[in-house]
């Protein structure tokens, strides 16, 4: 039997990609704060058919006011579709809750949705590694601005390019710029995982981000949940209250 043995270059790619989604996780993590669960009312009385999440406060009175291509909502269609709201659009906007990523105010990445008060038709393309996509700011109060500036070319994902912590009135603040980066061409070795999932309890809703870390060989798929099979639980640190998995190819037996 004849062993494929990596290029010592595509084995150092294979290190520095899995370097940026660890990275990617922390901040991910970080970013991501414990809302209250609330209904939302909508002007006719209506109830959204899915939860709504507010990040900071507990009504539409207390999120802050958008600023210019800010993230209003985030939508979460990963499993079952759950909303945090992040502001309020200036003046008589509102902000889409909408599952149609067709909506016009939708940038989309993997299992996310970001709304914003704009029309996206006017964002830019983002060119690979060079442009910012778009920038996550963590308040001293745990509460996190997003803002957009450009929108990433199909199949491809944001990841991080900059990192920097600032002083304020209120304490300090950090400062996250992502970049938008090709999709891996990596072929996963045997016993390696292909997606990384981690996954955090948010009131009753599950909060998971996923990446890709390789790809399967012919005939075979990488889960695309955490429940699936085979999907393994890694250890995690003591008190953490995120999980991580990993999943592995298995063989399409519908090939």
């Amino acid at each position: 039997m004849i062993r494929w043995v990596p290029h010592k270059r595509e084995l150092v790619q294979r290190n520095h990609r899995c370097q940026m989604i660890v990275i990617l996780f922390i901040v991910d993590l970080m970013v991501t704060v414990t809302a209250s669960k609330l209904p939302l009312t909508f002007r006719h009385g209506h109830k959204p058919p899915f939860p709504i999440l507010y990040q900071t406060g507990n009504s539409e009175e207390d999120l802050p006011e958008c600023g210019q291509w800010s993230v209003c909502n985030r939508v979460d269609t990963y499993s079952t579709p759950w909303v945090e709201r992040r502001c309020r659009c200036p003046g008589k906007k509102s902000c889409s809750l909408s599952l149609d990523d067709q909506d016009g105010h939708t940038v989309v990445s993997k299992t996310r949705q970001y709304k914003v008060c704009e029309s996206v038709r006017k964002l830019p393309i983002c060119k690979y590694i060079r442009d910012v996509t778009w920038t996550y700011v963590e308040n001293p109060d745990n509460s996190t601005e997003q803002t957009i500036h450009c929108v990433c070319p199909k199949k491809s994902s944001p990841y991080i390019i900059k990192r920097h912590s600032y002083s304020t009135s209120k304490g300090t603040a950090h400062r996250y710029s992502f970049a938008c980066s090709p999709q891996t061409s990596l072929l996963c070795q045997r016993k390696e995982p292909c997606r990384l999932f981690s996954v955090r309890k948010r009131s009753e809703v599950e909060d998971v981000n996923t990446d890709i870390l390789c790809h399967c060989p012919h005939s075979y798929t990488c889960p695309d949940n955490h429940k699936d099979s085979p999907v393994i639980l890694e250890p995690s640190y003591h008190g953490s209250q995120t999980r991580t998995y990993s999943g592995y190819c298995t063989l399409d037996v519908d090939r």
